[in-house]
């Protein structure tokens, strides 16, 4: 595209897993980040955004290892509070970089984005990365920092005299650089000072996301609709979380429901990748906050339903209720994105009988004995439409995965 916009992101070991890509060996090339990483890079792709993940000292195709941060304290319980006085970490997926960092030139992007966790400690003691963000500070292009990736904006001295806020425990460096500190309402809370866009947590990706997508010159067609999750326990981190907040972020309602849980409630994820085993490894993901009551939910209110993969549909296709709710948004010829294993629950509950589609490769029995056309997911990014169904094999493909999902909902991103 002649027109397309060009973003930079800036990675690093211990990225935060949702704040920040997996490039794996043969048939399974996963394109991978944590929250802080990945959300950002894969709704961006999904908008129509070119987006270069570089990291210093490694290369297009190096991986970069993320975290799994948990919130404590006054974001969970008081007992919680009482024993955790910080977030807790744990190992997160393999993010694959797709550029190399010694040969970017600044001047051909049109955005800067920085993920958080602990990459920003050392990304900040490194001047390579300190010259190529006063670069962007320099010619007022959109510089989108989240979490501890305000370590780096301090670092570079770009934050003296600018409101900005941060994962509070970057406070008193913000302060020390000069920088007006915001303190965050809520974990999700962002600030715009200019052409700097600063957010605390995960949380707050919806808002962050969209306002760099503005800052770039974009507008959101579309927007409004309202979209329900069906989730369940150990689903696939990546395969909620990246959907659910690149919906957010364009301004549509989302609702994520479980059954037999309430609004409030949290979901355990499962992080899997391909680390040289003959099948997935899996690791503990972040905890997924549920925001509706499966009991009272009126599918007929929805424009559209998302299945998320992992190990969730295996028990979630055993539910008469979960089954009656697929049933009526394939009746009724409403949207349906289905990832990964979510294909289990749309083959249990009948509805893909004359259907092309693909998913995780281990399902295609599941898929065939549903009476559905199989699609060979090659590679493993490729996704899907029949009619109103989107299918996915697994969240690599969550760029095609999410675009063809707006396309179907008449939602989209202008430049």
């Amino acid at each position: 595209m002649a027109n397309q916009k060009r973003v930079l992101l800036l990675c690093g070991d211990y990225v935060e897993d949702y704040e920040a890509f997996l490039c794996s060996e043969h048939f399974f090339t996963f394109l991978i980040s944590s929250y802080s990483v990945m959300v950002p890079f894969q709704a961006l792709l999904a908008y129509g955004v070119a987006v270069d993940a570089v990291c210093p000292g490694k290369k297009a195709g190096d991986v970069c290892r993320t975290a799994v941060h948990q919130l404590s304290g006054h974001q969970q319980s008081n007992l919680v509070s009482k024993l955790f006085q910080t977030y807790s970490e744990s190992r997160g997926h393999n993010f694959a970089l797709n550029a190399t960092f010694d040969e970017i030139e600044a001047t051909k992007y049109d955005g800067l984005v920085i993920p958080g966790g602990r990459a920003p400690e050392y990304l900040a003691m490194n001047e390579s990365v300190l010259d190529l963000v006063k670069s962007f500070a320099n010619t007022k292009k959109p510089i989108a920092s989240i979490c501890h990736g305000q370590l780096i904006l301090a670092a570079a001295d770009v934050v003296r005299g600018r409101k900005c806020t941060a994962f509070p425990a970057v406070k008193p460096v913000l302060l020390a650089a000069g920088a007006h500190w915001v303190e965050p309402e809520t974990m999700a809370s962002c600030t715009v000072d200019g052409n700097l866009i600063t957010g605390p947590t995960y949380e707050g990706h919806p808002e962050f996301i969209r306002l760099f997508i503005k800052a770039l010159g974009g507008s959101i067609i579309g927007s409004g609709k309202r979209i329900l999750f069906l989730c369940g326990d150990f689903m696939e981190d990546y395969e909620v979380m990246v959907p659910f907040q690149s919906l957010q972020a364009l301004e549509c309602h989302v609702d994520a429901v479980c059954p037999k849980k309430k609004a409030g409630e949290k979901c355990p994820t499962a992080v899997h990748d391909f680390e040289g085993d003959q099948t997935y490894s899996e690791k503990p993901g972040h905890d997924f906050t549920l925001n509706a009551d499966f009991e009272s939910v009126d599918p007929s209110t929805y424009d559209g339903l998302v299945i998320p993969g992992g190990r969730a549909p295996e028990y979630l296709a055993l539910d008469d209720s979960v089954i009656k709710l697929v049933k009526e948004f394939m009746e009724s010829k409403r949207p349906v994105a289905s990832i990964c294993h979510g294909q289990q629950i749309l083959s249990a509950a009948g509805v893909l009988k004359g259907k092309k589609c693909t998913a995780y490769p281990a399902v295609k029995l599941n898929v065939l004995l549903g009476g559905a056309t199989w699609l060979e997911p090659e590679p493993i990014d490729r996704c899907f439409t029949d009619g109103n169904l989107v299918t996915g094999a697994a969240w690599p493909g969550h760029p095609e995965f999410v675009s063809q999902f707006m396309a179907l909902l008449g939602v989209h991103v202008k430049f």
